[in-house]
């Protein structure tokens, strides 16, 4: 049997992403959950969505990903700017295949429970209907291209840009919304070791205080 005309062109887009990440750093992200309905969702939230993110020729593409092989749906997407820098326009959907299909816009307009963190969207897309299986549902994927010169690695990383999911579709029926987990600057790193470094000096000055009195 022949491929499908849209067989074929998800094959290529397929190609295409793997060439990007080819000539292009990608930069990937896992999220935490800030709603915690239910801990055992918010556990295979965090160890099956996660975020991957590669630019190449002003072109930029959030490659958003369930790997499985538990229950669960990537049903909305939200992005929220601080500045005007990271600002975004609708992007280019493509998805995994039949069971995923996502238009703009999105119904709550807000990351449900991201009020309570100060997450604000400014750009929404949710799953068309029926919700939870047009989702993206373990072993499935959506991409989303930008077409913008802004710096959106250097965004998350800051957190300039936040980006947050409801998800839906667990086995126990419950749902739960989860942000990107920004990465440290190399700033951060580098404070976060002199830290280190100074309570193990300062341990070793208390043990060798000890020795001296005990001797």
């Amino acid at each position: 049997m022949k491929p499908s005309l849209g067989g074929v062109a998800k094959i290529l887009v397929a190609g295409l992403f793997a060439m990007a990440a080819s000539t292009a750093q990608a930069q990937n992200y896992s999220f935490s959950c800030v709603t915690n309905n239910n801990a055992a969702d918010c556990s295979t939230g965090e160890a099956q969505f996660s975020l991957s993110v590669t630019s190449l020729a002003g072109v930029v593409n959030l490659l958003f990903t369930n790997t499985g092989p538990s229950a669960s749906s990537i049903t909305d997407i939200y992005f929220d700017w601080a500045s005007s820098a990271f600002a975004l326009g609708q992007g280019v959907l493509t998805d995994s295949g039949a069971g995923v299909s996502f238009s703009w816009g999105a119904s709550p307009g807000n990351l449900p429970g991201g009020a309570a963190i100060g997450f604000s969207a400014d750009l929404a897309t949710d799953s068309n209907s029926p919700t939870q299986p047009m989702g993206v549902n373990p072993g499935e994927w959506l991409n989303i291209a930008f077409n913008t010169q802004a710096n959106l690695i250097s965004g998350l990383d800051s957190g300039g840009l936040s980006v947050g999911i409801h998800t839906q579709g667990y086995a126990g029926g419950g749902s739960e919304s989860l942000v990107v987990s920004p990465i440290p600057e190399p700033e951060t790193y580098a404070m976060l070791l002199i830290g280190l470094t100074g309570l193990v000096l300062a341990r070793r000055r208390n043990r060798k205080a000890s020795n001296i009195a005990a001797a």
